[in-house]
């Protein structure tokens, strides 16, 4: 999680817009999500990979036309990537919604030494002339396609367990004729983030048996993965109405049902036992009388606490991204109220309490069940990013669901 900077190169009074930006990092032999971009391996070797490939593209206008505009997006497309010790080679062609070509060639160096890691990079855009002629000459001016070069530094620094810092920093270049159109200021865009980011902390195993021993029995059945099976309903409360007890019916009884799926990052935080798992889940909202059938994609970083009051409890807190193939009902309808043009990409939050079936029938064929309520939660974090179409409100819904760790 971090803030972004972005200059804006457009000739307009503002010349800088802020981003907040949830940013996950995993990978394994058949994905890999990193930061704003992802990708699965179609094919690829210790050397080689051919990528189904994705990339956000970030639009750096006023605040104020950002929700209207929506103009910044996951581009999809094809990466070849090639890596040879340190170094990484790329190249990709990609294509935003309305096939406007674009595509990339990018060399990165990854330097790690004690509690640093640096990782430079160059790379080179060509943009079609429909391409410029929408994002920069915004549909009011003739231009042709051009090359735009872009370098900087990313940087990552071990601060205490699994705490670090982040930080980039990269200047961009747009070619001469892009530059020269009456809708742009400058010729030079810079960008920096600033954040911060939990990993797993691999040097303290003497913290982590400890933490292991003080929660012995919640890791015998909370297995390195997971399937949870949730049924919600949604509700027009937010979360504050929701934590109050204060919570309302949403008169066209909307509800989804939901499988969400867990690897375990880590089973420490902090020199403490909260374990950390890579959570992916697919949501299908069911049609009712305002609203069709629609499907929704989430990825999210989960965090798990166990603790004994009678039988075992657990807190579980998550946070992520949420795509849906249509804007439910109950987040458009409160987006409509207060002004909003929608985004289907959405901050995820997730809040959950579960108890272990095991201890509550007094059965170990149970031990690896968990029953409990959660909370699935979609929001724009207060018009703070673009990402989001820089939006303030979303959705909840309450769930009830069944976990079992295997």
């Amino acid at each position: 999680m971090g803030v972004r900077r972005g200059d804006i190169p457009f000739a307009v009074e503002d010349d800088e817009v802020y981003d907040v930006l949830p940013l996950i990092k995993y990978s394994n032999d058949y994905f890999f999500i990193d930061g704003m971009e992802a990708g699965v391996h179609f094919w690829k070797n210790d050397e080689h990979q051919v990528n189904l490939y994705t990339r956000f593209r970030f639009v750096d206008i006023p605040q104020e036309l950002q929700n209207e505009s929506q103009s910044q997006a996951f581009d999809f497309g094809l990466q070849y990537r090639f890596l040879q010790d340190a170094w990484e080679f790329d190249v990709a062609f990609m294509s935003d919604s309305n096939k406007r070509s674009y595509g990339y060639t990018r060399t990165q160096y990854h330097w790690e030494y004690g509690d640093w890691y640096l990782n430079p990079y160059a790379e080179f855009h060509w943009k079609s002339a429909d391409f410029n002629q929408h994002y920069y000459g915004l549909d009011q001016y003739e231009v042709g396609g051009g090359i735009e070069f872009n370098a900087g530094i990313k940087t990552r620094y071990h601060l205490y367990s699994n705490l670090y810092l982040l930080g980039q920093f990269g200047v961009g270049r747009i070619d001469d004729d892009t530059a020269n159109l009456p809708t742009m200021d400058t010729q030079y865009q810079f960008e920096s983030f600033l954040g911060f980011g939990f990993f797993p902390d691999f040097s303290n195993t003497s913290a982590k048996s400890k933490a292991t021993k003080v929660e012995s029995r919640a890791s015998d059945s909370s297995d390195g993965e997971f399937i949870r099976l949730a049924h919600g309903w949604a509700t027009p409360s937010n979360l504050n109405a929701i934590f109050s007890w204060q919570t309302q019916t949403d008169p066209y009884n909307n509800q989804f049902t939901s499988v969400f799926y867990g690897t375990r990052l880590t089973d420490t935080l902090f020199n403490f036992p909260i374990e950390l798992y890579f959570t992916p889940g697919l949501v299908w909202h069911h049609d009712s009388q305002v609203q069709s059938n629609l499907a929704e994609g989430v990825v999210a970083i989960k965090a798990f606490y166990t603790f004994e009051f009678g039988p075992r409890w657990r807190l579980g807190v998550a946070e992520g991204l949420s795509y849906v193939s249509s804007v439910t009902y109950i987040e458009g309808s409160e987006l409509e109220e207060k002004g909003y043009k929608p985004s289907k990409l959405l901050n995820y939050l997730d809040f959950s309490l579960d108890v272990n079936m095991g201890d509550l029938f007094n059965s170990r064929t149970m031990d690896k069940m968990w029953m409990g309520y959660s909370i699935h939660h979609r929001s724009g974090i207060y018009e703070k990013s673009s990402a989001f179409g820089r939006i303030g409100g979303g959705s909840n819904y309450q769930t009830l669901y069944l976990q079992w760790h295997f």
